[in-house]
């Protein structure tokens, strides 16, 4: 789930009250970590050169309000562009964030047909499985996709936002900032909406009764620093705002999930994740959360914490107090179980020590009361991880026992095996597949090995269809980066193996074969993107490739804004009907930074 941190370099940057050269300021609070990364203490620490290619907004952002906001907030501004500017060699620019090119002419009501087809949230189902079945794009027509139009994300280099499809509209959100309502066809723009912070979760669309009585629709969704949204799907006006999660960490991630009245809400807290080996920090505080709104008036009916309240744990070796158990968040969008009235989520690595059992683990919660109703762990022993921590390097910020970092980073799948019976899905960041039994409180069915496992990268997200788990090879930095599996849901045999193909990239920092992005499965094929810019398409049978598109290149846009594609990671493809909707762009030193989404649809 890439905590790599896009720039990780800035472990130490903090606490200089006045502006100063760029390169002094890395020198002096950087340079120790990042000018020649130790892989074994900072496994997800980008070297100088590897920061070279982020552009400077991205530097900039992260320091502001993203991943290192926490290692930022005592710079100046003035400090924050210095360092964007010397790592970059290139000034941070201010973004027009509102679309004015090709807006729509009309805004004709919204309805949305029973039945008609649609992508709503993480998956097009509550269920997460990632498969468009009532698609027209099939193993026999994905030869005739060709590219219809490509939309530009201002201010966008890690496209993640994956859009909701429904009633004809299209709704997308921009980590740089924005909400955009698009039409699915045509590509002209409704509206912007600008949260508070960025996005970089999926969205959702479900009815509401708006504050006038009138019934209308709400899109939902969490920005990067945990306010939950419900936006007007018509106008684009905020219906309400709630912020879930105060801790400085935060990290909204994970997509929220809309079912009966309720939006639930993962979250996790990656920002402490990275500075909590630093003995000037009281690691640590932050625990993951699912919280359950009312999804008409965006108030707390329920909030389950994955840990309990961390309690002090003694000092660190500059006196600062320490605190534990912490961390366990939530990166991916909860799964739906009616029949049995639960919430499946998947967790991450604890923090700090005492370990907890609900670590890298599935956990099942009540819907109406939001307790614990049953958890499978499999990770053991314990994963307990914070960056900057190895093995006989005492420091006692850190766990007595650093773990792998082998979070899960994909939403558990709750599908069906040939035969019919239940089964969860869920890949992990050690390159594990597992089976669970929902009927019996997480039983363990089977495990599969797709890959070598990695602490730096994972999986975002597996398909499931006609009993067949889609599942690609994530992890960075490992000897045999990507491929794709089909496994059997009832055995977890493999079907077959299509290891990574040819680069489409050159050769370089950012360029490998890695498939970490979710992949989406049609009647008969499979969707999986790379990092090496390459979308393709599998035969869902034999694993065959039946189509690839190259999006390493600049497009022009329908809106206007200047964009490239690149590197495939986090969100998957969006299937509706006859058209593939697809975020290309992934900044950082495991990716190639690009800002476009890609619409294609079936030709004559």
């Amino acid at each position: 789930m890439n905590k790599w941190l896009v720039i990780s370099g800035f472990l130490l940057c903090a606490k200089l009250a006045y502006a100063q050269d760029g390169e002094a300021i890395f020198t002096a609070r950087c340079a120790a970590c990042h000018l020649n990364p130790n892989p074994q203490d900072n496994a997800h620490a980008p070297s100088r050169e590897d920061m070279k290619q982020f552009t400077p907004n991205v530097v900039h952002a992260a320091l502001t309000d993203g991943l290192m906001r926490l290692q930022g907030s005592t710079l100046s501004d003035a400090d924050r562009r210095a360092v964007a500017a010397w790592l970059t060699g290139k000034q941070v620019t201010d973004v027009n964030l509102q679309i004015t090119v090709n807006r729509c002419s009309s805004n004709p009501p919204l309805r949305i047909a029973a039945n008609a087809p649609e992508w709503n949230g993480w998956g097009p189902d509550i269920h997460n499985g990632r498969y468009a079945g009532n698609s027209a794009i099939t193993a026999d027509t994905v030869a005739k996709l060709k590219l219809r139009w490509a939309y530009g994300l201002p201010g966008e280099s890690q496209a993640r936002g994956q859009p909701a499809v429904v009633g004809g509209r299209l709704f997308v959100g921009n980590r740089a900032g924005a909400l955009y309502s698009v039409n699915a066809i045509s590509g002209c723009t409704y509206w912007t909406f600008l949260p508070r912070a960025g996005i970089r979760s999926a969205t959702s669309v479900a009815a509401i009764t708006l504050p006038d009585g009138k019934q209308g629709y709400a899109v939902y969704f969490v920005d990067m620093l945990a306010n939950v949204y419900a936006v007007n799907a018509q106008s684009g006006e905020l219906i309400w705002q709630n912020r879930v999660e105060t801790n400085a960490s935060v990290r909204g991630t994970g997509s929220v999930t809309v079912h009966n009245g309720r939006v639930y809400v993962p979250m996790t807290g990656v920002n402490e994740e990275n500075s909590a080996s630093n003995p000037d920090y009281s690691c640590c505080t932050f625990r993951g959360s699912l919280s359950s709104l009312d999804a008409r008036t965006g108030k707390l009916v329920w909030k389950f914490y994955t840990v309990p309240e961390p309690q002090p744990r003694g000092t660190s070796a500059n006196g600062k107090p320490l605190f534990g158990p912490a961390g366990v968040g939530i990166w991916s969008a909860p799964t739906v179980d009616e029949k049995r009235g639960l919430i499946y989520v998947a967790t991450g690595n604890a923090y700090a020590d005492p370990a907890p059992v609900t670590a890298d683990a599935v956990l099942a919660v009540s819907m109406d009361k939001g307790v614990l109703v049953w958890s499978r762990q499999l990770t053991a022993p314990v994963d307990v991880w914070i960056g900057g921590c190895a093995a006989g390097k005492p420091n006692a910020n850190c766990p007595a026992q650093v773990g792998p970092d082998f979070d899960f980073s994909a939403s558990t799948v709750l599908s069906h095996s040939k035969s019919g019976k239940e089964v969860l899905v869920i890949p992990q960041k050690s390159g594990l597949v597992y089976a669970l039994d929902p009927a019996r409180s997480g039983e363990l069915l089977w495990q599969y090995r797709a890959g070598t496992g990695s602490a730096v990268g994972g999986v975002w997200g597996a398909a499931v269809a006609d009993g067949v788990a889609f599942v690609p090879v994530g992890g960075y930095r490992v000897a045999e980066p990507g491929g794709i599996h089909g496994i059997d849901v009832e055995s977890g045999k493999r079907l077959w193996f299509t290891p990574a193909q040819p680069l489409l990239c050159a050769a370089g920092a950012g360029c490998g074969g890695t498939q970490s992005a979710a992949v989406t499965a049609v009647p008969g094929a499979v969707f999986s993107g790379s990092q090496d810019g390459g979308m393709r398409a599998y035969d869902a049978k034999s694993g065959a490739v039946l189509w690839t598109f190259d999006a390493n290149h600049d497009f022009e846009t329908i809106n206007g804004v200047v964009a490239n594609g690149a590197s495939f990671d986090g969100a998957g493809p969006v299937i509706v009907g006859d058209m593939l909707y697809v975020l290309s762009g992934n900044s950082g030193f495991v990716g190639r930074p690009g800002n476009v989404l890609l619409a294609f649809q079936i030709g004559k």
